[in-house]
């Protein structure tokens, strides 16, 4: 393993050292444990730190589901209102943002979906934010609501300064190949397995 701030290999890119510091990254968080989405709003609040607008668009988790990370989030979009401080931050999920509802059929999911992504391009074409949190949007391209193609090539053209992170299981070969930084979630041990279930806190 290299020292900490140290690389491995210099690839022949032509980059100077500064210019591939600054690159701005596609991230994937995958794997079947838990903590993918955690570790990416744990991103957001980094890049709030640096001033950067924060874009989280949450695919599908309930509208009912209560996300402590999205309180938090807010309340910081909150302070850099009033203060400056940090920078901007929106969040958008089902039912709120575009159409996606927990009941609805099938087909409303899809084309919901496809609105959301619709939606995610307007944003990277008009660099709308500093980094993007695409929560659980890996089950969109695995059921074909959105083409892993066409994610793939729009991440390669996004212009300027715009870091991606993009959560849930089953991350599609493609997109683990386009992307920069790829972590999967490995359970070792989890309370669930001893009859534990979610507690405040630590699952919301």
């Amino acid at each position: 393993m290299a020292p900490q701030g140290q690389v491995s290999s210099v690839p022949a890119d032509g980059l100077t050292t500064r210019q591939r510091r600054n690159r701005p990254l596609v991230v994937v968080h995958t794997g079947d444990m838990k903590g993918k989405s955690t570790a990416a709003f744990g991103l957001a609040l980094r890049g709030w730190n640096q001033g950067w607008p924060i874009g989280v668009f949450q695919f599908v988790k309930s509208q009912k589901w209560k996300v402590g990370e999205e309180n938090a989030l807010r309340a910081l979009g909150r302070l850099h209102e009033q203060t400056g401080e940090g920078g901007p931050v929106d969040w958008f999920r089902m039912g709120s943002g575009w159409s996606w509802t927990q009941r609805g059929p099938l087909d409303d999911h899809a084309a919901a979906a496809a609105e959301g992504w619709e939606r995610i391009k307007a944003d990277l074409a008009a660099q709308t934010y500093g980094l993007l949190v695409l929560d659980e949007f890996t089950y969109v391209m695995e059921w074909g609501w959105v083409d892993v193609e066409e994610v793939v090539a729009t991440l390669a053209a996004r212009p300027g300064f715009q870091h991606v992170v993009i959560t849930g299981r089953r991350a599609h070969p493609r997109l683990v190949e386009a992307a920069d930084l790829v972590v999967e979630m490995t359970k070792v041990k989890h309370p669930m397995d001893a009859g534990q279930k979610g507690q405040r806190g630590i699952e919301w």
